[in-house]
């Protein structure tokens, strides 16, 4: 649900008085936001799912390796994958995220996005206050 106007503005001054009082604390926090996920940690996930393809074939190649029918290396190299693929997915989510974090601050098309907002939350109200 979005801020209605006024506390909107009662955010904006709160912000404007944190940076006033502690601007090196209120770049520390602001840059946390916007920080890049870890390429390192998109590696990673990387290398876990390729790791799982390679369990999953050695699994299905090796029959022998099972426990009451069920393919064990198999599964494990499924679940391998599958946690890669979580891994490599939400550091590209992330990413997409900050992108539009950046450009919130200095481009058009987060810009945009806000003020379509407001505008269709503008409609809803004049909508609302015209049935009371």
């Amino acid at each position: 649900m979005p801020l209605s106007e006024h506390e909107q503005r009662l955010l904006d001054q709160i912000e404007r008085a944190l940076y006033a009082e502690d601007p090196k604390f209120a770049s520390t926090v602001r840059g946390a936001k916007l920080r890049r996920p870890s390429k390192r940690r998109r590696v990673q996930g990387i290398v876990l799912f390729v790791v799982g393809v390679a369990a999953l074939i050695t699994g299905v190649m090796l029959p022998q390796l099972s426990i009451a029918s069920i393919p064990v290396v198999s599964v494990f190299g499924f679940l391998l994958m599958f946690f890669g693929a979580l891994i490599t997915l939400t550091t590209l989510r992330r990413g997409d995220q900050v992108a539009e974090g950046a450009q919130e601050d200095g481009g058009k098309p987060a810009r945009s996005r806000s003020s379509f907002s407001e505008r269709m939350e503008e409609r809803f109200r004049r909508r609302f206050d015209e049935e009371q």
